[in-house]
């Protein structure tokens, strides 16, 4: 058997069709080399060797006993079963006790006479010292020599615990590893000879045994430091390629243009860039004017005028010839932007039009739900590149679709687009298009590093100069209902004083939404009285009007409007001839009315921190200050309170991501990103190890830099191509 067939046989010609078969299907293992990266979540110490009479409290033991009895009681009306059983060694006595399921074996195997192994925590029930649902191994008390070999393989071990399913538990997961660990000798090395002996490290083989059967704690860090190592730096190899091809296409390069659409637009902004904005500006302007195509991420915080930097750069495309396409992942957000963009450039955003600029040029929405005949000039206007700016929905990558000479995408809001989907635009050009990709969540470092890799980063991180503080509170409806009468009391001050105000719920409330959840809701409102349905937009408004905010005018926002209800409720709120609106999180980025100073979230605890944060991004975009009220219902105590006062304590999005992040699983993370690649990270998280991936990601660079093909790296490239799913290799998907 060849070095990497081992690692791709099919564990049911290793461990039987049925085991195979829950594994396959419940745990997604499939062949050997599946198996051996299932590495245990924890390990379970069996203490050193112990007589009864010396136990130590709270501390992992391992005694051998004889059992003096054993008796099964009954408890809960008959409901519940326990087992106790009672040791003795000739020092002293002690009690062992096994509950529910775990009964049957023991009252079958532990009988009195029995002398055994047993190893758990000791603690004390009643007074007397015990032993909860300990391992044990049966001892054949007729061959001594045997017994005394058990008892030191037994005592002092590292139990690993793996992650396991009801059908397949840890213990019988460890047989399969028992199984196929022969196999581990057959690993292929990914890291090249100088690295791994550059960086100390185990070589794999000897790491993959260590991981699953350590003899000390300094063998589970040797292991992990190395199996973290691979994973991360696998990854940063598969990014730095992607990123050595995409400089390896031709663009052309766009140059900024003295006195042309750049140098008006700038003339007659009415305030100054801050500095972040000069100096990713130049950023951009530097890659625009290279002949291989921009690959840039730009990141900041809600607010801080990533729309500016945008607009900026495209001018820039026109001037040089080309023609800019922003791609938004809402027709609210895509209306937003055209309006917002519009209204900025104004004479210069009706180029060839009457009372247009003559530096001017053409600024055009295509979005699906557009009437026919605009939609048909749209489309004409692109083709003959007489619009230089689109701005659009998912409609701009549709086939019909064509320009003149497409320059530059910008992708807003990344994380609601695959990689196919702006690579079918970008693709849209004579030569493949620079990409501006712009995401308002602020992302850590470490993860921009492993999810965003394949992109250059750009930081917005100061706001622009104007921008007001926003005041965050918890509002605790449940414990204190008179906060919730002041926080619409609150909203009504901001009316009278010439503001307006976003209320925000989780749910439409409409009969389609009603129909499709009416089942699953009723069922989990009779199984939990106090488990309600979200709060919804259309009864919220409702009740206002006729409460607390009755006199105002309250008008609503939601997905399911049509789009040209939706445009004209945006456009009224902006205008001010709306006092409230009552939305969904259609509003949650993009939308920007500097009149608007209040905003209520109805249900908080029912949105994560990124979305929270996004959303009171929405406020304080004027020169008033903004209020943000998080009003929920979860107990003082419940994660979902320490969450929401995790944001009202800070403005810092960095911050809030961190904290997100540490509250999710370490596969939220990455998400979709990783679709298209087989195994995900296992031993490497994101959050914690961003010394690990920085030198990885330095690595791999240096690795690809020298070698792109890796043709002097023929292992390295065995692991790329098993990790690489095969009919793409896009690598991170959707980020």
């Amino acid at each position: 058997m060849d070095r990497v067939s081992s690692f791709d046989e099919p564990l049911k010609k290793l461990l039987g069709g049925a085991t195979a078969k829950v594994m396959a299907e419940h745990l997604d293992l499939h062949t050997v080399g599946d198996l051996l990266h299932h590495y245990p979540r924890r390990y379970e110490e069996r203490g050193k060797l112990t007589a009864l009479a010396d136990l130590p409290l709270d501390e992992h033991v391992t005694v051998v006993a004889q059992v003096a009895d054993a008796r099964i009681l009954m408890f809960n009306n008959g409901r519940g079963k326990r087992l106790e059983v009672t040791l003795t060694d000739g020092s002293g006595r002690l009690q062992l006790v096994f509950f529910g399921h775990g009964v049957h074996k023991p009252h079958k195997e532990l009988l009195p006479g029995r002398q055994a192994m047993f190893a758990g925590k000791v603690s004390v029930f009643n007074r007397k010292m015990q032993l909860a649902h300990p391992t044990y191994q049966l001892l054949d008390a007729s061959d001594a020599d045997e017994a005394t070999e058990a008892v030191d393989a037994f005592a002092g071990r590292l139990l690993p615990i793996y992650p396991a399913c009801k059908q397949l538990d840890s213990w019988r997961i460890a047989k399969a590893v028992d199984a196929v660990l022969p196999s581990a000798q057959d690993a292929v090395d990914p890291l090249p000879a100088a690295l791994r002996e550059g960086r100390g490290f185990t070589p794999l083989p000897e790491a993959l045994l260590k991981v699953h059967r350590p003899q000390t704690k300094a063998d589970i860090e040797d292991a992990k430091a190395r199996l973290k190592w691979d994973e991360a730096f696998v990854l940063q190899v598969a990014l730095a390629r992607r990123r050595y091809a995409d400089t390896q296409l031709p663009a052309v390069a766009r140059r900024p243009v003295a006195d042309g659409l750049l140098d008006a637009f700038d003339a007659k902004l009415p305030f100054t860039l801050t500095e972040g904005q000069e100096k990713v500006s130049k950023e951009i302007f530097d890659d625009l004017a290279t002949e291989h195509p921009m690959h840039r991420l730009l990141q900041g915080e809600v607010g801080s005028g990533k729309t500016m930097v945008a607009l900026r750069a495209m001018l820039t495309v026109v001037d040089a010839g080309g023609q800019a396409a922003m791609l938004a992942p809402t027709e609210v957000l895509a209306q937003q932007h055209h309006r917002s963009i519009t209204e900025m450039m104004g004479e210069l955003a009706e180029g060839g039009m009457l009372g247009g600029s003559d530096r001017g040029t053409k600024v055009v929405l295509l979005t699906g739900s557009m009437g026919t005949a605009a939609r048909r000039q749209a489309l004409l206007d692109l083709v003959t590149g007489e619009a230089g700016i689109v701005i659009g929905t998912h409609a701009l990558i549709e086939d019909k679709v064509q320009f003149h000479d497409l320059g530059l995408v910008v992708v807003d809001e990344q994380h609601r687009f695959g990689v196919e989907q702006r690579d079918a635009l970008r693709s849209k050009g004579k030569q493949p298009s620079h990409l501006l990709v712009m995401t308002a969540t602020p992302i850590p470092r470490t993860v921009a590093m492993t999810v965003f890799g394949d992109l250059e980063t750009s930081v917005l991180d100061q706001l622009p100069a104007g921008r007001s503080p926003i005041a965050s509170h918890v509002v605790p409806a449940k414990d204190k209902p008179h906060f919730l009468a002041r926080a619409w009391e609150r909203v009504r001050e901001e009316v009278e004083n010439g503001h307006q105000a976003y209320v925000v719920c989780p749910r439409i409330g409409d009969d389609a939404e009603e129909e499709k959840k009416g089942k699953a809701k009723k069922k989990a409102t009779e199984e939990d009285p106090d488990k309600r349905p979200p709060l919804a937009v259309l009864e919220i408004a409702d009740e206002l009007r006729k409460g607390a905010l009755a006199g105002l005018s309250v008008e609503v926002l939601h997905g399911r409007m049509h789009p040209d209800e939706k445009d004209d409720v945006m456009r009224r709120f902006a205008a001010g001839d709306v006092d409230v609106l009552v939305a969904t999180t259609v509003i949650e980025v993009g939308v920007n009315v500097p009149n608007a100073t209040a905003m209520v979230i109805m249900d908080a605890d029912r949105f994560g921190v990124s979305q929270l944060h996004q959303l009171r991004g929405r406020v304080g975009r004027g020169s008033a200050p903004g209020l943000c009220l998080l009003v929920s219902e979860a107990h003082e105590a419940s994660p979902a309170r320490a969450r929401l006062s995790a944001v009202a304590a800070t403005l810092d999005g960095f911050e809030l991501s961190r904290i997100d992040l540490e509250q999710r699983r370490e596969g939220d993370v990455l998400g979709q990103a990783q679709s298209g690649v087989r195994s995900s990270l296992r031993m490497l998280t994101v959050i914690d190890d961003e010394e690990v991936i920085a030198a990885a990601r330095e690595e791999a660079v240096a690795i690809v830099a020298a070698d792109p093909e890796l043709e002097h790296l023929p292992e390295l490239r065995t692991v790329l191509a098993a990790l690489l799913d095969k009919d793409r290799e896009e690598y991170l998907d959707k980020g």
